[in-house]
């Protein structure tokens, strides 16, 4: 069974920086996208950036792009969310999520497999 276990939410200023984790475990790394998505009280749930693991490509929605970045550390089958110059329209719940095979964008339909979030504050 394929488990994904998000950490590293928190609260911070504007500006600042904060970097997420997600424990995978429970599948072949190389045959999943994994994801990122927020969701904000009262909106929808956003895709924030995808890998595909095996590829090593990487997308991002445009209101994150040139602040976070995705990237994956296979040893430990952890993926991480590195957020730079945060503002206080980042502040949600994240998730991670995974789906088997490629990533095709950042539309949470495909995501099977879904973390419990954990929690961003960024206050101005």
């Amino acid at each position: 069974q394929v488990r994904v276990v998000e950490s590293g939410g928190g609260s911070v200023q504007a500006g600042g920086s904060l970097t997420l984790s997600c424990a995978a475990s429970g599948y072949t790394p190389s045959d999943y996208c994994i994801g990122w998505f927020r969701q904000a009280p009262g909106k929808e749930r956003e895709g924030v950036a995808g890998m595909d693991v095996l590829s090593g490509i990487r997308e991002y929605a445009d209101s994150v792009k040139g602040r976070f970045t995705i990237s994956q550390d296979n040893a430990k089958n952890t993926l991480y969310l590195q957020m730079n110059s945060l503002k206080p329209e980042d502040s949600a719940m994240y998730y991670c999520a995974a789906h088997y095979g490629r990533c095709i964008g950042l539309n949470s339909g495909p995501y099977a497999y879904w973390g419990q979030g954990t929690q961003v504050t960024v206050s101005s």
